[in-house]
């Protein structure tokens, strides 16, 4: 019962999904032609859907955006590094005081 899990390239999924944009034909149609599940094929489809819009961004816009999520994602890391720092800080002041994990949480 050991069944290998199918992979199908990038191009095989564009091509059933660009087929299924076309609504030519059903998807329970498309999913007996092309040997997929009908669920695989919307899945598809909304993916096609959801990054076409991609296709069409120029690469001045696309650095721009991967400079600043990359300027986000420094951000994030910061942000984190300083709130480590200052909770072992009230840790370190806690057990200075004598206060227990539970009364520091209250």
């Amino acid at each position: 019962m050991n069944k290998k899990k199918r992979s199908f390239t990038p191009e095989f999924k564009a091509k059933v999904a660009i087929a299924a944009l076309k609504e030519d034909k059903t998807l329970v149609e498309l999913a007996s032609a092309f040997g997929v599940h009908v669920n695989q094929i919307s899945q598809w489809k909304e993916q096609l859907r959801a990054s076409s819009a991609d296709a069409f961004i120029s690469d001045a816009q696309r650095r721009r955006l991967d400079k600043e999520s990359k300027i986000s994602e420094a951000a994030v890391y910061e942000e984190v590094g300083r709130l480590r720092v200052e909770l072992s800080w009230l840790k370190k002041k806690s057990m200075q005081l004598g206060l227990s994990e539970n009364e520091v949480s209250l």
